[in-house]
């Protein structure tokens, strides 16, 4: 491989924050408000969202989320907001063994093939992890705000692979190994869950509008372009390291 490289301002929202690298735990947060609003847990907030009527304008059907005979939906709309997308080096890592050349007799360059297939996570986030039914849960509403950048996200597959075989040579006094340094991206947004106001009938009280927020980052490889048909490869920098027998 070549080196390269979310109307309502009288709601209370609930802002769950996430750390992926750091793994800190998450802290909510009560923004302050003119009406007192249901007061929902992060994963009651997803909940809602996975249940929604329409998941990131796609309409649902309650066997879309597992739901049974008798099931309905728990709020009218979830939305993912795309803030912020980036991409970054992933951490290096050692991928191959050592190829030494240290033979005291030793006098021209040793002749080697370096060969390694290394497996990336991707798909990584706070909540959506949560797998369902026909659309693959949050992370197949995610599909369509990843396909807007060059690096394209299979939301379906948990792990990307890179791979490399290439005949090197080994200096004379040397040992060589190679490294991999993934190239990573992450999406930060948010999930905005709506529930319409409803009006009083004869069995159940009025309800008023409600609006909830859950800050999402979701990780994973670029992907390279590939044939029709295939798996895409994860980019990265492959680099040779020498060092002393």
């Amino acid at each position: 491989m070549a080196k390269r490289r979310f109307k309502n301002k009288k709601v209370r929202y609930v802002a769950i924050g996430a750390s992926l690298v750091t793994g800190a735990a998450a802290a909510a947060v009560l923004l302050p408000s003119a009406n007192a609003a249901e007061e929902l847990t992060a994963d009651q907030i997803m909940r809602k969202c996975e249940r929604a009527a329409v998941l990131n304008g796609k309409k649902q059907t309650t066997a879309d989320f597992g739901g049974g005979l008798g099931d309905g939906f728990e709020s009218d709309t979830c939305d993912f907001v795309e803030t912020k997308f980036e991409t970054f080096d992933g951490p290096t890592e050692k991928v191959t063994v050592d190829f030494p050349n240290c033979e005291p007799n030793a006098t021209a360059p040793a002749k080697v093939t370096t060969e390694f297939s290394k497996a990336i996570g991707q798909g990584q986030g706070k909540y959506t992890s949560t797998q369902q039914g026909a659309l693959g849960g949050l992370f197949g509403a995610l599909s369509g705000s990843w396909v807007k950048h060059k690096g394209t996200l299979d939301m379906t597959v948990k792990t990307a692979t890179a791979s490399e075989s290439e005949q090197r040579e080994v200096p004379v006094g040397k040992v060589m190994h190679v490294t991999f340094t993934p190239k990573i991206q992450r999406m930060t947004g948010e999930w905005r869950v709506h529930v319409d106001a409803r009006e009083a009938t004869t069995t159940t009280n009025a309800t008023p509008e409600q609006n909830f927020v859950a800050p999402e980052v979701v990780e994973g490889p670029v992907i390279l372009a590939s044939a029709a048909g295939t798996p895409g490869l994860a980019d990265g920098t492959s680099k040779v390291v020498l060092e002393d027998c």
